[in-house]
């Protein structure tokens, strides 16, 4: 058979694992061989269309991967390959550019695109920009100008911005070249805005020089009124992305910008109309951006002039985008998929996002569109107009939209019993909204018809159903109340609130339904006050004997889609046993055995395919916290369970759970946990040495160190001096990690503190605290670094380090080291903390602790 047989055949069912099967073996008996003979395949212009894309899509598989350890492999194979034949690869896709055949020239694109991120960050293909720049501008083909564009724009779309930087004029000279009026092709057109859409990023020198900048807006700008409306989309596009990076250029174009994005939304062409959306969209969001950030800096700093200049595009075009986007909302269907993005929802989100940013300027405008359409006749109308109050919940005001809350409340309530499935859906989505964001705007006196109607909603269409299971959901959170508290504007509905929940979990088809029906009841049961205990323990007896039968009947499973339904049966029940259980705390006693024989039994047979173990680990971190120390008796049966989760570092979640897991036993069992700590500390050693485990654990595995050493007190000196020299290490690591990651250099700086905070609790008036101070100067070398003025930190980070000066002055010997507490950094770094009034009255307290205990080392003899 020949190869472009073979290659056919992967496209039929019958042959399609035959012909695999004869590639792959092909691949593996000489790489290079099978590479070129592809190459053959895809110049052939004997072969059809089919063949050709499929023999270019191997090529392109052969060198690269979405998944980033078979990316890494397939790259270091690819440049492990004799020079002669990369050449010749690389060669047939850039002939094949030339080629008029779709399959032919979007797959050597695709070739072009694998090669160069794996080549260029190497210094190697460097004859590649240029190639592709000279069949742009040296040739009369519309084929090759066009093919070549689109490889371009794939090569900026993959390549690192900072590889391809110092070609960014010539790149940015094609592209715009391309994208010109003059240009006779709308195909080139296109393919140069979307070249010059991925090289955006890289031209940042270019859009600050005043110059350059008005000549691609002015290249950009016109090509949104091109007749080619694929042109018009294109150039919308672009100026999505140049208002996201290069916002702050843009106030000079601000008179041209606004009336032709406006058109945009206005145009009968979708694609048009959906970029000009999200071009306002992210217009909205930059402003809401600099808002907060203004607002932050005026709250910390106390400075009244903005660190960035909000332009005020949204606010200025307000009344204008709300008239477009109203009527934008109304293009729907009543069988619109709900889960596929069309012009209604994009309109939506920019108008919630105009409403972030503008705030009280747009509730008047949207008010009177309600006013006049929610009683309309056409259900589009009526329906846009409770979409649009739903919108604009978050960023008025909120006594400037709780007034129009409670009048807007019957009609909303009335609407939840409107013909049109469309209506009741986005209704009950707005009561959810309302739920979430503003319930103490719900009267007193509709608060039953409130409940009520969501309540009937849960037996409606599951899109129905499901925005109501999530109001819900809100109204849990949202009007909670403490544990201690007796009563609460909940409790007489309460019961029958939990009832209907779990009757349409019981009747539900739909599984993200069911989900949202028992997240429903778990948020309630959370947040419920003292008079609702009765219900809560009926429910947890309940759900506990429905996870007692699960695991009887799990044997009898046929189907792949019963088992999966089944697991996510169990995972729903140990969620709702977990918040039951959290809410009864030391009442769980009674049925704590049979909790915990269930919860093991679960686990067990657990399927690694399912979220059932972590959602079991999580139950019974509840039951730890519930039983405390009488927890000891489950422990043998379960830390085999725990300890392989623990080992478990290629399901880096599942690990993070049980690392969770371990601060929980620890705290809960005090001294009893000894018997384990060998092993555990061993395995979570080995987990921070792990080259596998996600980086994101081991902060937690840091902290856990500090659980165990706080509650085994004397009995970890064992372990002392392996964890401070881990911690040393770890917080080397930390101020190079904070450059590359900040996020994750504060998590590992906060693991640290709270590991050192448990090791000096631990020893604390014990014999062994004298194991603690070879470590000192080194935390002290450590503290200085993260209290440097010119430093950022989280207030987790601050908090950690003030919480550490104090333990370790109370827990140090008096005097013995009286030098380093008297360290001037210290003395800087607290009173920072205490004079800082955007930390919390708590936090300055316990920083008037740790000085108060600090003095005391430094008043000592």
């Amino acid at each position: 058979m020949s190869l472009s047989a073979i290659l056919e055949a992967t496209l039929s069912s019958a042959g399609q694992q035959a012909a695999e099967e004869q590639l792959r073996a092909l691949s593996e008996q000489n790489f290079s061989h099978y590479l070129s003979l592809l190459c053959g395949e895809l110049l052939n212009d004997g072969n059809n269309e089919s063949v050709r894309f499929v023999a270019a899509l191997l090529i392109k598989n052969s060198i690269t991967a979405k998944e980033f350890t078979k990316k890494q492999e397939l790259a270091a194979r690819w440049m492990s390959v004799e020079p002669a034949t990369r050449i010749g690869v690389k060669g047939a896709a850039l002939q094949a550019l030339a080629s008029s055949v779709r399959s032919a020239y979007s797959g050597s694109t695709q070739i072009i695109q694998a090669i160069a991120e794996v080549e260029l960050p190497l210094g190697a293909w460097p004859e590649l920009i240029p190639t592709l720049l000279e069949s742009v501008t040296k040739t009369d083909s519309v084929d090759v100008k066009r093919n070549s564009l689109q490889a371009l724009g794939l090569v900026c779309e993959a390549v690192d911005p900072d590889v391809l930087v110092e070609q960014a004029n010539p790149i940015l000279t094609a592209v715009v070249s391309g994208a010109r009026k003059e240009e006779p092709s709308p195909q080139v057109q296109e393919a140069a805005l979307r070249a010059l859409y991925n090289s955006l990023e890289f031209v940042k020198a270019n859009f600050s020089n005043v110059e350059e900048r008005n000549y691609i807006m002015t290249i950009v700008c016109a090509s949104t009124t091109n007749p080619t409306p694929a042109v018009q989309a294109a150039a919308f596009e672009c100026l999505v992305k140049i208002m996201s990076l290069y916002y702050d250029y843009m106030e000079a174009y601000i008179p041209t910008l606004i009336p032709m994005s406006i058109n945009g939304l206005r145009s009968e062409t979708e694609e048009i109309a959906i970029q000009a959306v999200e071009f306002w969209s992210t217009v909205c969001e930059v402003e809401a951006d600099i808002i907060a950030e203004n607002e932050e800096r005026e709250q910390e700093e106390g400075l009244e002039s903005p660190a960035r200049r909000n332009l005020g595009m949204a606010l200025k075009s307000a009344n204008a985008l709300i008239d477009a986007l109203w009527f934008l909302m109304t293009k729907k269907e009543e069988d619109d998929d709900e889960d596929e993005w069309n012009i209604s929802m994009a309109a939506s989100t920019c108008l919630s996002l105009l409403a972030t940013c503008s705030g009280n300027a747009v509730v008047q405008p949207i008010l009177t569109f309600v006013q006049q359409n929610i009683t309309s006749d056409d259900w589009r109308y009526k329906e846009a107009s409770v979409m649009a109050f739903g919108s604009i919940m978050e960023g008025p005001d909120r006594d400037v939209l709780g007034p129009v809350i409670h009048q807007a409340l019957p009609v909303l309530i009335s609407l939840m019993k409107d013909h049109s499935l469309a209506v009741k859906d986005t209704t009950a989505w707005t009561l959810g909204r309302v739920s979430e964001l503003l319930p103490s705007y719900i009267p007193e006196d509709a608060i039953q018809l409130f409940i009520a109607s969501l309540l009937e909603g849960l037996s409606d269409k599951p899109r129905v159903a499901s925005n109501c299971s999530w109001a819900l959901m809100n109204l849990g959170e949202q009007l909670g109340v403490s544990e201690e508290e007796p009563s609460y504007l909940l409790s007489p509905y309460f019961e029958t609130m939990v009832q209907a929940c779990n009757a349409a979990a019981d009747s539900a088809t739909d599984p993200s339904f069911k989900a949202g029906c028992y997240e429903a009841m778990s948020s309630l049961v959370s947040n419920s006050a003292a008079d609702c205990m009765d219900t809560v323990n009926r429910l947890s007896t309940m759900v506990l004997e429905r996870l007692e039968h699960s695991v009887t009947v799990q044997n009898q499973l046929v189907s792949a889609d019963d088992k999966r339904n089944h697991y996510e049966h169990q995972s729903n029940l140990c969620g709702l046993l977990a918040a039951c259980i959290r809410r009864l705390h030391r009442n769980v006693f009674p049925i704590a055995d049979r909790c915990m024989a269930a919860l093991l039994t679960v686990m067990t047979s657990a399927s690694r395919q399912s979220t059932v173990m972590e959602d079991a680990f999580l139950t019974v971190g509840g039951l730890t916290n519930a039983l405390e120390s009488e927890f000891a008796r489950y422990m043998e049966a379960f830390t085999p369970l725990l300890f392989n989760a623990l080992q478990n570092v290629d399901e880096y979640q599942m690990c993070q759970i049980a690392v969770g897991l371990v601060g929980d036993i620890s705290r809960s069992l005090g001294p009893q946990i000894l018997p384990y700590c060998n092993s555990l500390m061993g395995i979570l050693m080995t987990d921070l040495q792990s080259q596998t485990l996600n980086k994101s654990v081991k902060p937690s595995i840091l902290s856990s160190f500090g659980d165990i050493a706080m509650a085994i007190g004397a009995e970890f000196a064992p372990y002392m001096e392996m964890t401070t020299a881990i911690l040393q290490q770890a917080s080397h690591m930390s101020t190079a990690a904070l450059v590359q990651d900040e996020e994750y250099g504060n998590q590992l700086r906060e693991g640290i503190l709270e590991a050192y905070i448990g090791v000096a609790q631990g020893v604390r008036g014990t014999d062994k605290v004298q194991l603690l101070a070879p470590a000192v100067p080194h935390i002290f070398e450590f503290g200085s670094v993260i209290a440097s003025p010119d430093h950022y930190n989280t207030p987790e980070v601050a908090m950690g380090l003030v919480g550490l000066l104090g333990d370790l002055a109370e827990s140090l010997p008096p005097g013995q080291f009286k030098s380093q507490f008297a360290s001037r950094w210290i003395v800087d770094f607290i009173r920072s903390i205490r004079t800082d009034h955007s930390y919390t009255s708590d936090n300055r307290k316990v920083a008037k602790w740790a000085r108060e205990v600090i003095r005391q080392q430094t008043a000592a003899q």
